[in-house]
């Protein structure tokens, strides 16, 4: 992951209803969970989740499919995988083990 990506993860991660959406989908897994819903469950305005969604998504946190009229959203493991691996791919001076049982994808030369 670039450094300047990275940036936009964490600036889409830096609002509280946001980092909220993202554990909320975490949690509920590849299943992901409807747009309402998730609105609902945080107590959010529709139109407000909707920006938070798209932030998230442009991001690459989270991906979105439709499901009839409604539209699903789900974590983008792939995504947040490759900001921990960005976070972790210094880490504790090269020494691996430190890194407890996180794996680091080794980096391609």
């Amino acid at each position: 992951m670039e450094i300047n990506t990275a940036c936009d993860c964490f600036s889409a991660l830096s609002q509280a209803s946001r980092l909220e959406v993202l554990k909320r989908l975490v949690r509920a897994g590849p299943r992901g969970e409807a747009a309402g819903a998730i609105a609902e469950g945080l107590g959010v305005p529709a139109p407000t989740m909707s920006f938070h969604l798209k932030e998230l998504e442009r991001a690459g946190m989270i991906a979105s499919r439709r499901e009839g009229r409604r539209v699903i959203y789900a974590a983008d493991y792939g995504g947040i995988r490759g900001l921990v691996d960005f976070l972790l791919a210094d880490c504790c001076a090269g020494d691996r083990r430190l890194c407890g049982p996180y794996v680091i994808k080794e980096q391609a030369s």
